[in-house]
């Protein structure tokens, strides 16, 4: 089944959406933007690169909500940085909103597979690659399926199956589900966790590379 009719009218319902989003959000933003610079500090947004699809670079804007690492007063674990202030952004997916201008150049879509950090690319497995066959979206199958408090296989399991199955029926399931999980503010981080632990690699690829060959010690 080609994909590549649906995705062209995808880009251009990503564009006139989010482009309403955007200016729409604009007084929003600028009040979040405000409470930040107040209770976080400078500057107000988080900007970090993260692989779009095919694996091409962007750079991922969001609102911060964790305080600076500083030893001094042990603010060095995510989990420490986060304040009850920046919970809410997160809960609230508030911190999201700033995202709306990488959806209009291109970089995301509305729905997609969450951008996850470049480290992670040589650890995916092939079918978990798949994931980047897409653009990355602002809430996907996997948010709304648990959010945060689902496994990295899972998870991961869920961005292949959108990319599998994605049409405008899915998407729009996925934007509705995406309302009433904010609502409910479930999922928002594993257990332990102030959002998700790093990916270390998935158990099929693991089990693969203990079960290959040896080639002897790399020097």
């Amino acid at each position: 089944m080609t994909h590549r009719p649906y995705d062209r009218a995808k880009r251009v319902l990503d564009a006139v959406v989010g482009g309403v989003a955007l200016v729409a959000s604009l007084p929003v933003q600028a009040v979040v933007a405000l409470l930040v610079a107040t209770k976080l500090g400078r500057p107000v947004l988080f900007r970090q690169e993260r692989p779009g699809k095919d694996g091409e670079i962007f750079e991922l804007r969001k609102f911060r909500s964790m305080l600076p690492v500083d030893e001094s007063t042990g603010h060095v674990t995510d989990a420490d940085r986060l304040t009850p202030f920046g919970k809410v952004l997160r809960s609230t997916s508030l911190d999201e909103l700033p995202s709306l201008w990488n959806v209009v150049r291109g970089d995301m879509s509305i729905v997609g597979p969450r951008p996850l950090l470049p480290s992670y690319l040589p650890l995916y497995d092939a079918r978990q690659a798949r994931r980047h066959e897409v653009r990355p979206g602002l809430t996907g199958l996997a948010q709304v399926t648990g959010r945060n408090a689902t496994t990295w296989e899972e998870r991961l399991r869920l961005d292949v199956d959108y990319v599998e199955k994605r049409s405008l029926r899915v998407d729009l399931m996925i934007v509705v589900r995406t309302f009433t999980t904010v609502l409910s503010r479930s999922g928002v981080s594993a257990e332990g966790e102030a959002t998700m632990a790093p990916f270390t690699g998935s158990t099929s690829a693991v089990q693969s590379a203990e079960s290959a060959p040896s080639a002897g010690a790399a020097e």
